[in-house]
């Protein structure tokens, strides 16, 4: 295999594209909550709505590659294993919710199995379940201090998970129509009561169907 880097037209046509990708990540980091236009970013690199698209074919195959530029520069900050579950990136999302309103926006369009981000986000789910899976089987990190005892874990904060977790299986069970959003939530569902039970919250919440005496562990 050649080592060598892409020379004439198609080194031109990648640094362009490198160019775009860098103009759209800073187009919608800085927009808030506002969308972004083609137009937006073709101003930002000189040039046309019709150039941008030229280099990727679509908007929406340009705004695949936005996030999965977000992806990479998140992998290469907090390392590839364990970066979708670190608190840091969540935390760094927050300050750019252009991009993370990008991201729920182009998740729900990709359900469809028609869509041009379609496969990028079924793939992308995949791999991170097996990452962050490897991740949380390696146990917490080498000094890194537990939470302290009911952190946190009270009602609110569990409805709060229980919402996300439903929410976000709908999605994933829409790209991957083989997990179990049923069973996942209940299993979830029991984790979260016997948090709070730890935590002395569990007669605050009201996340079980029936009384505690009749969950099944």
């Amino acid at each position: 295999m050649s080592t060598r880097s892409p020379r004439g037209p198609y080194a031109k046509s990648a640094a362009k594209r490198k160019l775009i990708l860098e103009a759209a990540l800073a187009a919608y980091a800085e927009a808030g909550s506002r969308g972004v236009s083609v137009r937006d970013i073709a101003e930002r690199v000189g040039l046309t709505d019709a150039g941008v698209l030229h280099h990727f074919g679509s908007r929406e195959a340009l705004l695949t590659a936005v996030l999965e530029a977000r992806d990479i520069a998140a992998a290469e900050t907090y390392g590839e294993e364990a970066a979708f579950w670190r608190p840091e990136m969540l935390a760094k999302n927050a300050e750019t919710p252009g991009l993370v309103k990008l991201f729920v926006d182009l998740a729900a369009a990709a359900a469809e199995p028609e869509h041009p981000a379609h496969d990028f986000f079924a793939e992308r789910y995949r791999v991170l379940r097996q990452r962050i899976a490897g991740a949380v089987a390696a146990g917490r990190p080498s000094g890194e201090p537990a939470s302290p005892a009911g952190q946190a874990c009270d009602a609110d904060w569990a409805a709060r998970v229980l919402l996300a977790a439903t929410d976000g299986l709908q999605l994933q069970w829409l790209l991957d129509p083989s997990i179990d959003m049923a069973s996942d939530i209940a299993r979830l569902r029991d984790v979260l009561l016997d948090a709070l039970d730890r935590a002395g919250g569990g007669k605050e919440a009201d996340l079980s169907p029936g009384p505690a005496s009749e969950r099944q562990h």
